[in-house]
């Protein structure tokens, strides 16, 4: 008679695979480390058995259970139990692995870190991890898993880091995960997940918020003070940005590009020490009105409803787009003089409402440098290449410019 699905016979397979395991031990007296756990032995074996190497991969050809597996590749052991695993080669290039994620990883019960490198593997993310209670740094990053992120990681209270990007997740993400109390790190990006961004407590120390590439919408929620790095891009976001950003006095890098975003650019965002600021593709409105020079190194503004004068407080800019707005006016002469210094690398006001630009016909620009001037209400001063998408008109139809009708 089978014994598929009787306890007794599968605590007595777990018992023989565990004597087998202290045979082999028990005849290398050089070795020195502890047996391997027997859940840890059994987790590894089926973890082993649900995942392979793709073509050009040899990561497990040295996983012998008939040695010490705490020397495996990938496998990192304190005493007797597994506290790291890291499956694949993570040698750039190299390809990854291929199956699914056996829920055996939950009896990895002392797990701190669980790594995958980029491959094929498909499937749900088992609900098992939530019984690696130690893990602090889970990263699955680059594969085909599919189905929701499991509620169940919700109980990991260790949790530092959470990677999940660049896979086929669906669904809502869980609004406990993002209360975790140690959780700094969430990358989410280049998936299915749709609903709103969940709230934050107030104690949250987050660091970097990736969600880019995803279905997700509503407003932002309040944002920690402490984070530094988001980017929530390519979403169906909404609302306004000046009640959010504002007080995000430690944020260094900023992309809420390709949104449904309205209101105005809030002042105070251009004074947070940013490198990138980026805002194109929105719903934004009204004038753009920095209190101080801007020292931020890149800010798209493009393709919004921006309106007024251009300000010549962001002539310190490194890279400025705020093309495909509405800016009415001249130019500033300060932006040529930053052009002709080689200070701006990219100026590009194309497809506006702009009446001229203080600068010489033979202005010296450096080839470095790119500015584009074209399809305003002028004769662009100077003859520079633009765009592809610019298109092939210098000039704005003179019915589209009141200066001009005048």
């Amino acid at each position: 008679m089978k014994s598929r699905g009787n306890p007794m016979a599968a605590e007595s397979a777990s018992a023989s695979a565990f004597l087998l395991l202290l045979a082999i031990f028990s005849i290398s007296p050089s070795r020195e480390a502890s047996i391997l756990h027997p859940d840890d032995f059994l987790s590894l074996q089926a973890i082993r058995k649900s995942l392979s190497d793709l073509p050009g991969s040899d990561f497990f050809s040295r996983w012998d259970f008939t040695g010490d597996p705490c020397s495996f590749p990938g496998v990192f052991c304190d005493g007797d139990r597994v506290v790291a695993l890291a499956l694949g080669d993570p040698r750039a290039g190299t390809p990854g692995l291929a199956g699914r994620i056996d829920p055996a990883i939950g009896r990895l019960s002392a797990l701190a870190e669980f790594s995958l490198v980029p491959g094929r593997v498909i499937g749900r993310i088992p609900d098992t991890l939530s019984f690696c209670s130690s893990l602090r740094f889970l990263a699955l990053s680059g594969n085909f898993l599919s189905g929701p992120i499991p509620s169940s990681i919700a109980s990991l209270r260790l949790l530092r880091t959470i990677d999940l990007s660049f896979n086929l997740l669906s669904g809502e993400i869980p609004p406990p995960i993002f209360s975790l109390p140690a959780l700094s790190n969430i990358v989410l990006c280049y998936n299915r997940l749709s609903g709103n961004i969940p709230s934050f407590p107030s104690f949250s120390q987050l660091l970097r918020l990736d969600v880019k590439h995803n279905n997700l919408s509503g407003e932002l929620p309040a944002l920690p003070f402490s984070i530094r790095y988001l980017a929530a891009s390519r979403n169906q976001l909404s609302g306004r940005t000046d009640a959010v950003l504002p007080g995000l006095t430690n944020l260094d890098y900023l992309d809420l590009s390709m949104n449904r975003l309205t209101g105005p650019v809030p002042s105070g965002v251009f004074s947070l020490p940013l490198s990138s600021l980026l805002l194109q593709r929105n719903e934004l409105v009204g004038a753009v009105a920095p209190v101080a020079d801007v020292r931020i190194a890149e800010v798209d503004l493009s393709y919004n409803r921006l309106s007024g004068p251009v300000s010549p407080l962001l002539s310190a800019v490194g890279r400025l787009y705020l093309n495909n707005n509405r800016f009415t006016g001249e130019v500033p002469a300060r932006f040529a003089e930053r052009l002709e210094a080689a200070g701006m690398e990219v100026l590009y006001l194309q497809h506006n409402f702009l009446t001229g630009m203080e600068i010489s016909p033979a202005a010296n620009i450096p080839v470095t440098s790119s500015l584009c001037l074209q399809y305003n209400c002028m004769v662009p001063p100077v003859n520079t290449q633009c765009p592809l998408k610019a298109g092939p008109e210098k000039t704005r139809p003179a019915d589209q410019c009141p200066a001009w009708r005048g």
